[in-house]
């Protein structure tokens, strides 16, 4: 009948419906309460709530769920946020080389976390242009692990065996896609590269369509917490080449960071690489400074804080006042450690720290090391330091 209420012949038009309805309703009541005690907001009041709100919210573009950055970046909103007075977004990213192309171009990201080899090769390459006068650092993170996983049923016993084999080298621009290539480079190894996500490449390890995964981040890594041996997965060892040594650390995959991968006493050696915080270099008159030099005032002071659970364990190894070799810091976080220099501890397992102590001792000139001994006695000084953490 004409005029007469038609019921929607489509379930979705009733739920359609059914929210504006109830939208409608919600809206009205608050207007309603808003205006019974007084408070209703006002254009302007709105208005100062939008500027305030983005004049002290800062961005930090980090990684995905996979590796650390996200949960790094995760800690830092969780200790720093002082409501609309200050705020950290973090931003889910794809990891170190896509990360350093949104801090140099991006508008809104002022802040981002890689790692400083691939500082240095972006610098090289001159893809992105010049950088040198575009990129500062904040401050050295953490050492980032190089996870190499393989079927156990697979009969690969060494990364020397994936050489025409495929291997997934995680997404397209991150740290591990670009730094991954590097070492297999530099180790004179040729895998077929492959590029899906982490989870998509364990069910193919399963399969069989691929040899290994990979995944360089600060252990331990969500994804990698979750394997077991028991499910047929195992970490292959990565060596500590010479031709690895000019940029990278020894490491250990050990049980207390995989207890599921890793037995008692049966450390998996691995090499690491640095993640470093890095930012776009504004003017320092400029509105977006002050937000960076805001970030390290709140940042920088809390350090103990964050170094505490339930936060990530990789906060242990931050060090302020490390130095990421060839790059400038920015002068807001040079000028708080000017400051507070005496008060800074000595945190953190870094290479150069145990070089000095070995020179110190007498053991070592520091000048060359042609037998590779100081190397062997540093894996073995970080297996003791992993243990006593």
């Amino acid at each position: 009948m004409r005029g007469a209420l038609r019921r929607p012949e489509r379930p979705f038009q009733v739920l359609c419906v059914l929210v504006a309805i109830a939208l409608t309703a919600a809206a009205s009541l608050q207007l309603v309460h808003a205006e019974s005690d007084g408070s209703r907001l006002t254009k302007s009041d709105f208005g100062s709530l939008g500027e305030r709100s983005n004049t002290n919210t800062i961005a930090i573009v980090a990684g995905n769920p996979n590796g650390t950055y996200l949960t790094i970046a995760y800690d830092l909103s969780d200790v720093l946020d002082d409501g609309d007075n200050f705020r950290i977004l973090p931003v889910i990213g794809k990891g170190g080389g896509q990360n350093i192309r949104d801090v140099r171009f991006l508008k809104d990201v002022d802040i981002g976390i890689t790692q400083s080899i691939l500082l240095t090769k972006y610098r090289e390459s001159g893809e992105i242009g010049n950088i040198d006068d575009k990129i500062v650092y904040i401050t050295k993170l953490f050492n980032e692990e190089m996870h190499v996983v393989t079927p156990s049923g697979s009969g690969i016993k060494s990364i020397a065996e994936l050489n025409g084999k495929k291997v997934n080298f995680s997404d397209i621009g991150s740290g591990s896609q670009l730094s991954g290539r590097d070492v297999f480079k530099r180790l004179g190894i040729a895998p077929v590269e492959v590029n899906i996500g982490q989870a998509d490449a364990l069910e193919k390890l399963k399969t069989g369509e691929l040899a290994a995964t990979i995944l360089i981040a600060g252990k331990p890594t969500n994804v990698m917490s979750k394997l077991r041996a028991a499910d047929g997965f195992r970490f292959l060892p990565v060596p500590f080449a010479k031709t690895l040594q000019a940029d990278y650390l020894p490491a250990v995959l050990s049980q207390s960071d995989y207890a599921g991968m890793v037995g008692d006493g049966q450390d998996v050696n691995t090499i690491a690489v640095s993640a470093v915080l890095i930012a776009y270099n504004w003017p320092k008159d400029s509105d977006r400074y002050r937000r960076i030099a805001a970030f390290v005032n709140a940042f920088f002071p809390k350090l103990a804080e964050l170094q505490k659970p339930p936060h990530h364990p990789k906060w242990q190894e931050t060090n302020l006042a490390a130095v990421v070799p060839g790059w400038t810091r920015i002068q807001a976080a040079q000028d708080w450690l000017d400051l507070n220099r005496t008060k800074q501890p000595a945190t953190g397992a870094t290479r150069e720290q145990f070089d000095k102590l070995l020179t110190l001792g007498g053991v070592s000139d520091g000048a060359s090391d042609p037998a590779g001994e100081n190397n062997e006695l540093f894996q073995q000084f970080l297996k003791w330091h992993a243990r006593q953490h």
